[in-house]
């Protein structure tokens, strides 16, 4: 899309909205000669759109790679502003959707509030060119087939696309397919190499049908931006393969670098063998991790940081892209300097967008567990709810228990004793 021609979509849709929702504001700028500008807002290309949100110039929400047509900026801004999905009550409401356009996204859930809702609606927001809907309805669920939580593309002729299958950290399948082995190869479809790749793929393929779901992710796909965050992929590893287990979440790297049939079906082979090795993700230590009042943890110094028999330490696992995470992140920094000093506690953090952690399982963004110290501890998770105005920790048998003002009312949570003790890897 040329710059002329952006310019007209963005002006129609400035048109578009100016009545429906006057309260956002559409304006251009020719930044050629406002240096300054550039700079503060990291400008390095055109056109840039940006928007920015209740007159703040603090970061600025990019609108990225996506369809740059009036329907488009429209879409994308309402989603912003507003609700990024529709919520469908009836069966008739979801064929409508459905039947609207060439494809349409839907979410099955079992409830509307958990963290799986959060990721399908931030997604939304993000892909302008499809609607997506959502829903509890057991009787729109039981009139699709659908009996857990499922996120699934319809096509116009109403067949589920099976085009791409990613699971979050609650088990939720982005696309609904039968086999609970998915291996994906991640290439960009420009390259060099691409066609002799892709024909080495689906010779693989043919080999593991009904064994292995084989997916292709195109690593141009700016869209596929939260595929590459799931499995950790950088640009400078592609290509590469992974496999995923639906049901465990666990995930194998082709040790192989080069995609070839031979290396595909050994890999996939070790696999369905249980030989091959867990392949597990961890940012690097950083000179400074232990020198804030919050630690800051990441895959390679959880274990021995959180159990240690002569620390008691308190982890909150969070997302960067999570609203609720960035919410407390700040109020997380100030229970950090209230126990600084305290040579047995610690207060941690650790981005589980970044890290591997096999021995916690998580079930919501943010989550926040107690791991106690002494030679019998065991795990204690936090159950209480969010929006915390301060949080204190005090002595008690085994570990804490954490005194929780929401709203100005105070109310007591304590942390609820599991059963079984945490599972140490090495």
């Amino acid at each position: 899309c040329t710059s002329q021609n952006l310019s007209e979509e963005f002006a129609e849709a400035a048109r578009q909205l100016k009545k429906e929702a006057p309260r956002i504001q559409f304006g251009k700028i020719d930044v050629t000669d406002q240096h300054d500008l550039r700079k503060e807002f990291n400008i390095r290309e055109f056109p840039t759109v940006k928007f920015f949100v209740d007159g703040s110039r603090e970061d600025p929400i990019d609108y990225k790679e996506y369809a740059r047509q009036a329907s488009a900026f429209i879409t994308w801004v309402k989603r912003r502003t507003g609700p990024s999905t529709v919520l469908i009550n009836s069966t008739d409401q979801a064929e409508a959707m459905i039947n609207a356009d060439n494809l349409a996204v839907i979410g099955f859930f079992k409830e509307l509030c958990n963290n799986s809702m959060e990721v399908f609606c931030e997604t939304a927001k993000d892909v302008p060119e499809m609607p997506f809907g959502m829903t509890s309805r057991e009787d729109i669920c039981a009139n699709y087939g659908i009996q857990k939580n499922t996120l699934v593309v319809f096509k116009k002729v109403g067949v589920m696309e099976q085009m791409l299958s990613l699971v979050s950290q609650t088990s939720v399948k982005i696309f609904d397919v039968p086999v609970e082995n998915h291996i994906l190869l991640f290439i960009p479809t420009n390259s060099k190499t691409f066609n002799v790749t892709y024909e080495n793929y689906k010779s693989a393929a043919m080999e593991f049908r009904g064994k292995i779901t084989f997916v292709l992710v195109n690593t141009n796909e700016t869209r596929n931006g939260r595929v590459f965050e799931y499995f950790r992929i950088r640009d400078v590893d592609v290509p590469t393969v992974r496999i995923l287990n639906l049901t465990s979440n666990a995930k194998y790297k082709m040790p192989a670098d080069e995609v070839t049939v031979e290396n595909l079906r050994h890999f996939c082979q070790s696999y369905l063998d249980g030989k091959a090795k867990l392949h597990l993700s961890s940012e690097e230590i950083t000179e400074d991790w232990d020198k804030m009042p919050v630690k800051v943890l990441v895959g390679k110094n959880f274990n021995r940081i959180v159990f240690n028999k002569t620390m008691t330490v308190f982890v909150m696992f969070y997302a960067p892209w999570s609203h609720d995470c960035r919410k407390l992140l700040p109020i997380w920094d100030q229970l950090g300097e209230k126990y600084q000093n305290r040579k047995d506690i610690i207060i941690a953090k650790i981005d589980v967008t970044a890290n591997d952690i096999l021995s916690v399982v998580l079930d919501r963004y943010p989550f926040f567990r107690l791991f106690p110290a002494g030679a019998d501890y065991q795990v204690r998770s936090f159950r209480g709810r969010m929006g915390w105005h301060s949080c204190t920790l005090r002595g008690g048998w085994l570990g804490v228990r954490a005194q929780i003002t929401v709203n100005k009312h105070v109310r007591k949570e304590s942390f609820k004793q599991e059963e079984q003790k945490p599972i140490k890897c090495s």
